[in-house]
């Protein structure tokens, strides 16, 4: 065992630790894995898998057999998790899922083929088969596909004695858990306890005296990214999961959700680049089918860009520092535009920009995209005036920046405001969008000007 960790001090996983695991699948070793491997946390054995090749991460499987732990293909990507799921038996697979939390066991079920799902389903018990096919049944990613389903209710008259002698007893209650929800009869949800507030309470007191409303409790069918909103609205730690009856279904956690922020913001980050659902561990074929529709649509933007530059062939052709100039143009007005248009769909995300407050935030960006247009069109028209001899076309160009990143400013925020009102994903349109704004934009007013003004000199 490497005493140290099995990460170097970039976080990177250590190569004598990587050699120590590759030589030992190679020898078929299943004592030095189980020593090596049966010891990490999940999220370790994911970045071990990750690091493997797909013939050595099966083999790593294969002999671990059921030393492996299953939950380690919750912390892959899902490439990674298909590759080794589809080359083991659906047999072994039933038989791993019955050792996982449901929310865990749902993620890798997810995934499979129908007619996997069924016959691996079909060979669990049938409490735990009809608990995961109700959660897959659930729209994907929504609260009911994250949710756990195992938790601890208990009915309003039983006395806190009973309740922690019933979490005392019974085997069957999730290994852990931090709040207890009182149910009726019809398991529709009453309220809940913190077990703090059980741990101080007399055992006599019954538990409808201390429990509390559930102010926050989740409808299984809202969207996951709802739900971690409503987490980091209220610095929640778990959230009840109610069905469309205000029934008990399960319970959101956490850890669960740090998961969906984190993938959503990736998510979000991928989109602005125009980059689909696409992992590290996708085929060059797959990565290519991801990228190639936005490529595509920026191709017509950009004929669209060019065919503004086509109005002026005859300009451009009697003034050529016009085509040196154009390209500052159009490129300081993209970025500024790619600037405003991330604080806003980040804002837009985060529920930060709203009705309330999209005029005041209007009017700053406008203002600075006007004062950085200033700033920079003073430079600009400083080095293009001492680089050609001519005043006249620094003061162009200095104009035409003005313009441009003040158009910048403007749809880098426009441009996602009212993709979002009309139910779009601003996220994923708003680049190509603000992009070629800007480029038409700043073609049309710098070439217009030239255009203009050395025609009636």
């Amino acid at each position: 065992m490497i005493e140290d960790g099995i990460y170097d001090e970039t976080g990177v996983l250590r190569a004598e630790f990587l050699n120590r695991v590759t030589s030992a699948i190679n020898d078929r070793d299943k004592a030095v894995l189980t020593e090596e491997v049966g010891v990490l946390h999940q999220s370790e054995v994911g970045d071990l898998l990750e690091a493997l090749s797909p013939e050595q991460r099966l083999a790593l499987v294969e002999l671990m057999g059921s030393a492996f732990d299953f939950t380690a293909l919750t912390e892959v990507d899902e490439a990674i998790r298909l590759d080794i799921v589809d080359s083991l038996p659906n047999a072994q697979i039933a038989q791993a899922v019955q050792e996982l939390d449901s929310d865990d066991a749902v993620y890798i079920l997810e995934d499979l083929d129908q007619e996997d799902q069924d016959e691996i389903l079909a060979q669990l018990p049938f409490t735990e088969r009809i608990r995961l096919r109700r959660s897959l049944d659930y729209p994907e990613e929504s609260a009911g596909r994250r949710m756990q389903t195992e938790f601890v209710a208990v009915p309003p008259f039983w006395t806190v004695g009973q309740t922690i002698d019933y979490m005392r007893e019974d085997s069957n209650l999730p290994d852990s858990f931090s709040q207890i929800f009182v149910i009726d009869p019809s398991f529709r949800l009453l309220g809940a306890i913190d077990l703090d507030r059980i741990l101080r309470t007399q055992r006599a007191v019954k538990v409808e005296e201390i429990m509390h409303e559930t102010r926050h409790a989740i409808p299984a069918t809202m969207d996951q990214e709802e739900a971690a909103h409503e987490f980091e609205q209220y610095d929640l730690l778990s959230a009840a999961v109610v069905d469309e009856n205000e029934r008990l279904v399960g319970v959101l956690t956490i850890d669960d959700v740090v998961d969906v922020i984190q993938e959503e913001a990736e998510e979000d980050l991928m989109r602005l680049g125009g980059v689909g659902d696409e992992e590290l561990s996708d085929t060059v074929l797959a990565t290519s089918r991801s990228r190639i529709p936005w490529l595509l649509i920026n191709l017509v933007m950009a004929f669209l860009a060019a065919s503004v530059i086509g109005l002026f062939d005859a300009t451009i052709q009697e003034i050529v520092a016009l085509a040196i100039l154009m390209p500052i143009v159009a490129g300081m007005g993209g970025n500024a535009g790619s600037q405003t248009m991330t604080v806003t769909v980040r804002a837009l995300a985060t529920r930060d920009l709203d009705i309330y407050n999209a005029g005041r935030i209007i009017r700053r960006e406008i203002g600075v995209g006007l004062l950085n247009g200033l700033i920079l069109a003073s430079l600009i028209g400083l080095v293009a005036g001492f680089w050609f001899s001519s005043p006249d076309l620094g003061g162009i160009i200095a104009v035409a920046m003005v313009v441009n990143l003040l158009v910048a400013a403007l749809a880098g925020i426009m441009v996602p405001l009212l993709l979002d009102k009309a139910g779009a994903d601003p996220a994923v349109s708003s680049a190509v969008f603000v992009t070629t704004i800007t480029d038409v934009v700043g073609f049309f007013t710098f070439l217009g000007l030239a255009t203009w003004w050395f025609g009636l000199i």
